[in-house]
């Protein structure tokens, strides 16, 4: 909750359950945000993400489709994050990144290339199945090289590879805007990169079951990829370079703990 209140973010949760259920929660989760009931799912028919999935006989019906919007202080809707399939779903850390280039983590790993060094993180250490995080590479050259940006011809840009697996589907890198550099040597120009620049890439974990047999003792798991490059300086081009990646993350359950039994909701 630091890193929101540094930028000026106030957290809020909506629930279908009663405020009882939310105050239960919230004592035994260590919740630090304000939690509104909407018992009737009032609001959350107005905000058209009420889960019309859910049978209405059962105690689940007025969920709603879990997601963020972010509100502007002129109550103008500045963007919202939500998943197709409502067991996938965006993580407060990953938001942070990829909008506000936070990174809440301090776990890092580094990988020392030829031409540059890389350091690896990511949005959430902890993570469950479903969850939605960013993956996070800051690359950092050596004084005269340059790298190549995505778009160039001629050249071999860099590229992260991340092939999909049964845990984890990865999405688009995102990419910072590059420099257009003038090559004098040989009189061209090209975008590139140089000094440092950070590299992000959102993954979705997969089922529950996918995960836990990825799982090592202690229950932690590696995400693995490569990072491809071709490194220059001023007066050559050096063989192109491929670099390991790997990020250990720590697999968690969901907190399947149901309130006291006078606080359930029945059958409808």
């Amino acid at each position: 909750m630091k890193q929101f209140d540094k930028i000026g973010v106030r957290v809020i949760g909506l629930s279908y359950d009663s405020a009882a259920v939310l105050k239960n929660f919230a004592e035994r989760a260590g919740i630090q945000f304000p939690l509104l009931s909407d018992p009737d799912s009032k609001v959350i028919r107005q905000l058209g993400i009420l889960n019309e999935e859910v049978p209405k006989e059962s105690p689940f019906f007025g969920i709603p489709y879990p997601g963020v919007y972010i509100v502007g202080p002129d109550r103008k809707l500045e963007a919202k994050y939500f998943e197709e399939d409502f067991r996938q779903r965006y993580t407060a850390a990953g938001i942070l990144v990829q909008r506000y280039g936070i990174l809440p983590e301090s776990r890092t790993a580094t990988v020392e290339g030829k031409q540059l060094d890389a350091k690896l993180s990511a949005s959430n250490f902890i993570v469950r199945p479903g969850e939605r995080i960013a993956l996070v590479l800051d690359l950092q050259m050596k004084p005269g090289i340059h790298v190549y940006a995505p778009g160039v011809n001629g050249y071999i840009p860099i590229e992260w590879q991340m092939p999909d697996t049964p845990v984890v589907h990865a999405f688009d890198t995102v990419f910072p805007k590059p420099e257009i550099l003038f090559l004098q040597a040989i009189n061209e120009k090209v975008p590139a990169y140089r000094e440092h620049i950070r590299l992000t890439r959102d993954v979705i974990l997969g089922t529950d079951a996918k995960v836990k047999e990825a799982t090592g003792s202690g229950g932690r798991f590696t995400i693995e990829g490569t990072l491809r490059y071709q490194a220059c300086d001023d007066r050559m081009c050096y063989i192109p370079q491929t670099m390991p990646l790997k990020w250990t993350l720590q697999y968690e359950a969901f907190d399947r703990q149901r309130v006291p039994e006078n606080l359930q909701r029945k059958n409808r």
